[in-house]
């Protein structure tokens, strides 16, 4: 009974045993094969497009003041009043340069009794001279007198003209077609002499000013194309240039002040263009250089070192890049990969060399939309950089 009992138990054993070694071999780990997301690299020539915000001006801006100092008696015109040349905007009390001009007259009308008289006198001596009745002393003296009386009847001439045109001061008209654009000063203010009291922008070309920040003035120097758009009416594309860029930034913005004119609108744009509006002003240059284009999510980090995950044959490899600048959510690389490899975009943080992936929904271009570079990505990239001489 013992040797059977001995013979069964060895027979589970082994039985157990080839169970076990058959589940063994079934459990041997697979090859794993990761799905990705990838793209096809198409290196291409890119843009900067520098956007910033203005308001629209007119071309000529005049600050208006009166050319005497007075107290503000009436003032004719509110901000946006259409004015014609001649018309009054504002009048200062007139009772004091009235009582001037009276007293230039009466100054101007008693050095002309005065000169008539002289001039009378020296004609008598010049008579009695012939016949010997007087000398020559007096003659010269009479001669001198004249001199002097005209003398004096000139000067009180030119104040009684001078203080005649200093009464008129007294109203300040407009010099040109135009819009009231500011009122500095209201009634019963006492002004100086060329205090501006009146802001008026001249009727015709009007353009848009923004300010630039100083790390994207080269980028705007070299624009190829200005786009502007007014806020009222975006979907309408007009064309602009650079008609003013200052030297100097601005004090209180420290921004450098650039003044677009619209080029060539029609009768149509420029009935839509008002003094005021905003607009949005697009600086648009194109690298001298090609850009490879891919999404932020491609960049594998490690050791200071940025890569990429190319895909050959199935199977992906690390390709060290030089990222060359940022356009928006994507980089664009200057070195490293080239146009018609497979690039790995998603997924790169669980890759290793040599690993087998998968394609998932392939994609031809990297982004449909248009391709935004910042000005670093222009300036700082090797291709740009050998080719900066190049770009006017």
């Amino acid at each position: 009974m013992r040797i059977f009992s001995h013979i069964a138990i060895a027979a589970s054993l082994m039985t157990v045993g080839i169970f076990l070694s058959s589940c063994s071999k079934q459990a041997e780990k697979s090859e794993d094969v990761r799905p990705v997301r990838a793209i096809v690299l198409d290196a291409a020539q890119q843009q900067v497009k520098s956007e910033y915000s203005g308001n629209v001006q007119a071309r000529v801006e005049s600050y208006l003041g009166f050319r005497v100092g007075g107290k503000i008696q009436t003032r004719k015109v509110d901000v946006g009043t259409v004015v014609k040349p001649g018309q009054v905007l504002m009048q200062l009390d007139p009772q004091d340069l009235r009582l001037a001009q009276a007293q230039a007259e009466a100054n101007f009308k008693a050095a002309k009794s005065n000169f008539e008289l002289a001039e009378f006198e020296l004609k008598r001596y010049q008579d009695l001279r012939k016949t010997g009745a007087v000398s020559q002393s007096a003659m010269d003296a009479k001669n001198t007198a004249f001199e002097s009386a005209k003398a004096s009847f000139e000067q009180a001439q030119a104040a009684y003209k001078s203080q005649s045109n200093q009464a008129a001061y007294a109203s300040l008209n407009s010099d040109v077609d135009g819009v009231v654009t500011a009122i500095r000063a209201e009634i019963g203010q006492v002004v100086a002499a060329g205090t501006p009291v009146v802001q008026v922008a001249k009727s015709g070309e009007l353009e848009i000013v923004v300010g630039i920040p100083e790390n994207n003035v080269e980028v705007v120097k070299r624009a190829n194309q200005i786009d502007i758009r007014l806020w009222a009416n975006p979907k309408e594309i007009l064309t602009g240039k650079i008609r003013e860029l200052s030297p100097v930034a601005d004090a209180a913005t420290r921004t450098f002040i650039a003044k677009i004119s619209i080029v060539n609108p029609t009768p149509k744009q420029a009935a839509s263009v008002k003094l005021g509006m905003t607009a949005a002003v697009q600086f648009v240059i194109n690298t001298p250089g090609s850009f490879v284009k891919v999404p932020l999510t491609a960049l594998y980090q490690e050791k200071g070192v940025t890569s990429v995950w190319v895909v050959e044959k199935g199977a992906v490899k690390l390709v060290p890049v030089q990222v060359g600048g940022v356009s928006g959510n994507d980089v664009l690389l200057t070195g490293g990969v080239v146009s018609g490899q497979t690039l790995v975009t998603a997924g790169v943080h669980v890759l290793n060399p040599g690993q087998h992936v998968v394609i998932m929904e392939p994609e031809s271009k990297p982004a449909a939309a248009e391709p935004y570079l910042t000005s670093q990505a222009l300036l700082n990239s090797p291709a740009t950089q050998g080719a900066q001489g190049a770009v006017k």
